[in-house]
């Protein structure tokens, strides 16, 4: 075995994101007024530009995605006995963080405000430092040609064959570590699709006035439903983008694809906008109600991601609000009164399921032994405050139900209104049922999503299904 120092990257290598794309996210996020330095910045050169956004704010190196089969063989090789040495293009204030928490690395070269440590010049310091052929150089990127030229053997990296093949064409390959596969499941992981059936929604207003024979109506809604889930799902990237840090400190949220590596950040960036822009379009079509509803959901989540989700209570509120602005979007594209109603049973019973999924947040950090949740504005000795709350809010929404089915609109939809009297005690136990699983930790981070899929969850609302097609039949007791 050579002895020969090992030089190692960082962007793409060592870690499966990009340190500069990540400071930039955290810019965007923390200090918004930095962003438009950028370009100022940047005019002064990529390592000014790296060097100040580093100097923006701190980051957990101890979370961030390392390539587990490369730190691994790195173990390796430090334990017999050789030079490990980590070269980045990375600011060096980074790269000085991320060394001393792995503790493996014997030096730390790194961009310095001054010289951008990438390509041709990592190339020259390394021969400098070394002497040409004197190391051996794992990389990642077209960029490390160059240092391959001057090394003597290279380790490739989360790399394409094809450029396994370039480098070796300029020295001897010693290892390649195969890239992992971005594959179909990771893309919908990228767009959450399965949150889509949220936006089912958007066709409750239809269902509730009992207008199911309007075929012109549901096809408009279909449409809305696509333009709301593009929405929703650039929405979703851009709060991934914005909440890595604490995604990755998450117990399930750590293996989203962007908080794993698994797809780089700089395609959820030109991801988010397209998406966005393709609702945009459909929603046009929709009509001009409709898309000021969207716009309004698209505006609200962003602030919610920009800050309103680590504000305590003022998050579960906005999230209820959300859902609702749902159900409000779609009586705006099938041109439909609202029912004070349905609104009202709706923003309590959505307020109960915001705080069953803070709950399941908070159990979750406290089995970690945490005392905080990360980027959120709660304590995990909140869990008790949040489950009271939650199961007020949704014993709130079965006595707006009840309320309603007291009302003079009851006559008018229901030919038999007492047969509908049996969605109470359905609703009184499928908001008791959510509440016991939360508080035996079987929730999922999504209720809905955990409701879709619980077997009990699903009778609930065949029973409450049938029990409102009953009344609005006739059947009787």
């Amino acid at each position: 075995m050579s002895l020969l120092p090992l030089v190692v990257d960082l962007d793409g290598t060592l870690i499966r994101t990009d340190m500069l794309h990540e400071s930039a996210l955290r810019a965007l996020r923390d200090k918004p007024w930095d962003v438009v330095r950028i370009p100022y910045w940047l005019s002064r050169g990529k390592a000014v530009l790296k060097q100040r956004l580093a100097q923006g704010g701190s980051f957990d190196a101890s979370s961030l995605p390392y390539a587990p089969d490369l730190l691994a063989w790195l173990k390796v090789q430090k334990a017999e006995g050789r030079q490990l040495v980590l070269c980045t293009a990375s600011d060096l204030s980074i790269a000085t963080a991320i060394a001393a928490h792995l503790d493996i690395f014997d030096a730390v070269m790194a961009s310095d405000g001054v010289v951008n440590l990438a390509g041709p010049h990592k190339a020259e310091a390394l021969e400098q430092r070394f002497g040409r052929a004197g190391f051996d150089y794992a990389g990642n990127s077209h960029a490390d040609l160059a240092v391959w030229a001057r090394a003597r053997r290279a380790v490739v990296v989360n790399a394409s064959a094809d450029l396994a093949t370039k480098a070796a064409a300029q020295c001897e390959v010693e290892r390649v570590f195969e890239a992992p596969a971005a594959g179909l499941r990771a893309w919908r992981r990228v767009l959450r699709v399965h949150q889509w059936m949220k936006n089912l929604l958007l066709f409750v207003p239809l269902l509730a006035a009992h207008l199911l024979t309007e075929i012109d109506t549901w096809l408009i809604l279909m449409l809305a439903f696509a333009a709301f889930s593009l929405c929703a799902s650039s929405v979703y990237i851009a709060n991934d983008l914005l909440d890595l840090e604490s995604d990755r400190q998450h117990p399930r949220k750590s293996t989203r694809p962007f908080a794993a590596g698994v797809v780089p950040a700089w395609m959820g960036v030109l991801l988010a906008p397209l998406l966005l822009a393709a609702s945009i379009l459909l929603a046009s079509y929709v009509g001009s109600s409709f898309l000021a509803c969207m716009v309004v959901y698209f505006l609200l989540t962003c602030i919610y991601s920009w800050g309103l989700k680590r504000l305590v209570l003022v998050d579960c509120v906005t999230l209820a609000i959300l859902y609702t602005l749902r159900i409000i979007a779609g009586a705006a594209a099938a041109e439909m009164p609202l029912s004070f109603w349905l609104l009202a049973f709706s923003v309590f019973l959505f307020l109960s399921l915001a705080f069953v999924k803070r709950y399941a947040e908070l159990q979750a950090q406290m089995l970690s032994g945490k005392e905080k949740v990360h980027g959120r504005g709660y304590l995990t000795t909140d869990a008790p405050l949040i489950q009271m709350l939650g199961i007020t809010s949704g014993y709130a929404s079965v006595v707006v139900l009840a309320l309603y089915l007291n009302s003079a609109a009851v006559l008018q939809l229901y030919r038999t209104p007492e047969f509908v009297w049996g969605a109470v005690p359905v609703m009184l136990f499928w908001v008791s049922w959510i509440w016991l699983r939360a508080h035996r930790g079987d929730m999922h981070d999504d209720p809905l999503v955990f409701a879709v899929k619980d077997k009990v969850s699903i009778v609930a609302g065949l029973v409450f299904g049938l029990v409102l097609a009953g009344g609005a039949l006739g059947w009787s007791w």
